[in-house]
């Protein structure tokens, strides 16, 4: 052992400094296959972490892996979710390609495409506060946060507000009858 180097423990290693490059790393991904290949690695660290009870591994796997899925998913949302293989849309000379097909050819399920775009539909500021907590969200509570919810009725250019007060009204004007 004495001529031996000592690796240094999850404890005292720098991650700090290497989930700083990652983050810089993922910021600047171009595909979706690569965000998904940091995902799984995370992942991959995320459990080793668990099983060797380090909490600082886990909790930086689970910041990257938050990280590598918003990047997917705010790459996935450049192309059309409605379009599909039965109503292909054309423009110009160019077929439109749809987010399921994108996400199928980088190996993603459709659970991982969903959950990488609602990530990626967490506003910035409330995503960097909860990756940056000193506990921080795993991507299913992020994606929980970034479910959009759709309106019932086609509000047209009317407010939301003006919807539920004419939608109060009218239920006055019912009772009252």
């Amino acid at each position: 052992m004495d001529g031996m180097q000592q690796l240094p423990t999850t404890a005292n290693a720098p991650l700090p400094a290497t989930y700083e490059s990652a983050k810089v790393a993922l910021a600047e991904c171009q595909s979706i296959d690569e965000c998904q290949t940091w995902a799984d690695k995370a992942a991959a660290l995320a459990s080793y972490g668990r099983q060797a009870n380090d909490n600082t591994l886990v909790d930086m796997a689970l910041r990257i892996q938050a990280r590598a899925s918003r990047r997917a998913g705010e790459l996935l949302k450049q192309f059309d979710a409605r379009v599909d293989n039965a109503r292909k849309q054309t423009v110009g000379d160019h077929s439109l390609i749809s987010q399921r097909e994108v996400a199928a050819e980088a190996g993603m399920s459709e659970y991982q495409q969903a959950t990488a775009v609602r990530i990626a539909n967490v506003p910035q500021d409330t995503f960097e506060r909860m990756v940056e907590s000193p506990s921080p969200p795993t991507k299913t509570a992020l994606a929980d946060i970034g479910k959009k919810t759709r309106p019932l009725v086609d509000l047209g250019d009317r407010s939301e507000a003006d919807f539920k007060t004419a939608t109060q009204a009218q239920g006055q004007v019912r009772e009252f009858a």
